[in-house]
């Protein structure tokens, strides 16, 4: 019996102890299991493209041409009959003749020294001095030419893609 009372003593001196706040009962924590792991990927990064820049443009400007024209054919005369019907003629591919007057001058490319119309249509040069051996006056309605080296042109209408000119009067 006095093992059983040893051991009730002790008991009861746990308890007393115990409710004093002298022993404390152990408080095992085991770690919970860890949360699932989503893994979302990185929206990728925006592109850009950036325009190049367009290239550099020079332009040089090209240098007045000195007109100087040589002929060696003798000048014609040229008598266009006044008759209703008209015939198509292939085109001369020059012309030359000191003084052209028509209604209406077409050609790629007209030297003149003088020319006066009342509609031009082409780029124009202005040149000091046109030399040329062309002689006589074409009068037509129409003079249509590959080029054309005239002193002068009297004419309705001017058109070309270059016409080399001294002097222009719009009338």
């Amino acid at each position: 019996m006095k093992s059983l009372r040893l051991v009730f003593v002790a008991l009861t001196g746990t308890a007393a102890l115990a409710l004093a706040g002298a022993v404390t009962a152990q408080v095992v924590v085991e770690p919970s299991a860890p949360p699932p792991v989503t893994v979302k990927p990185a929206p990728p990064p925006p592109v850009v493209v950036k325009p190049t820049p367009p290239p550099t443009v020079v332009v040089e400007p090209t240098p007045t041409p000195a007109v100087v024209v040589e002929s060696n054919q003798p000048s014609a005369t040229v008598v266009v009959p006044s008759s209703p019907s008209v015939v198509a003629a292939p085109a001369p591919q020059v012309v030359q003749a000191d003084k052209i007057e028509a209604n209406s001058v077409r050609a790629q490319t007209i030297y003149a020294n003088k020319i006066k119309a009342s509609d031009i249509k082409g780029e124009i040069h202005q040149t000091k001095d046109v030399k040329m051996s062309g002689r006589g006056t074409l009068k037509m309605p129409s003079v249509v030419a590959s080029t054309i080296y005239a002193e002068e042109i009297k004419a309705g209408s001017v058109t070309a893609d270059h016409i080399y000119v001294r002097e222009l009067e719009r009338r």
